[in-house]
């Protein structure tokens, strides 16, 4: 028997929720640079994503909040990649909404939020940004970092640090995971989206938070923290 060659393991883009804030305790829609620090759980749970990693990335970015620089900071302990702030990465912007965490600030936003991934991309809350501007910013972003460091025999994971609304609606439109899926599976701290580059251009999904293929779980929306 021959004894078949080892396929190398296909280079990643891995978009990781940052760590636990007092604003996700809270349930504080809290989206302004630089935002709300880690709690203590949340550098827990940074430091235990870095250690249970089963390779060290080829290139660890984050966007310019504090939370997500943290996140990576602990990371880059863990595995010794150099962390860099990208621009153009961080939360969905929901304006007037900034700061507040009753009822109706998010059931406002879940409306416009759950309107995007159904293709309505010009709303916005009041002050705020719309989903065609948030993926505007986000795509070209992610676009460079394929083209640098996803192509070629050398290519290695690149990881991402950033939000949770914000990875959701950029997993649904690379990769296509439809809703409800991708509005009422919302990503806890340091959940990963681990997008697979394809030779047509495109991206497939490998993994959504807990999840993996095919995508079609039921779920409720919940009352959990949906972004941050």
């Amino acid at each position: 028997m021959t004894a078949q060659p080892i396929q190398p393991t296909r280079a990643k883009l891995i978009l990781v929720r940052h760590g636990e804030t007092e604003g996700n305790v809270a349930r504080v829609l809290d989206t302004r640079v630089p935002g709300l620090p880690l709690t203590e759980r949340g550098v827990a749970q940074a430091k235990a994503f870095g250690s249970g990693l089963l390779r060290p990335p080829q290139v660890l970015v984050s966007s310019e909040a504090l939370r997500a620089r943290q996140t990576a900071g602990y990371i880059e302990a863990a595995t010794g990649t150099l962390s860099h702030v990208l621009d153009g990465l961080f939360e969905v912007q929901v304006g007037d909404l900034h700061g507040r965490s009753d009822p109706e600030a998010h059931e406002l936003f879940q409306r416009i939020y759950r309107g995007w991934h159904l293709g309505e991309l010009d709303a916005r809350a009041p002050g705020g940004e719309s989903g065609q501007e948030v993926l505007d910013r986000i795509l070209p972003v992610l676009g460079g970092l394929r083209e640098e460091f996803l192509t070629g025999d050398d290519a290695g994971d690149v990881m991402v640090v950033n939000h949770g609304a914000a990875m959701r609606l950029v997993g649904k439109a690379l990769a296509g995971v439809a809703p409800p899926f991708t509005t009422n599976n919302h990503l806890d701290n340091t959940e990963t989206i681990e997008l697979l580059p394809t030779e047509d251009g495109g991206w497939e999904c490998l993994r959504w938070g807990r999840f993996t293929p095919p995508f079609t779980v039921k779920a409720e929306p919940t009352a959990d923290d949906p972004m941050g």
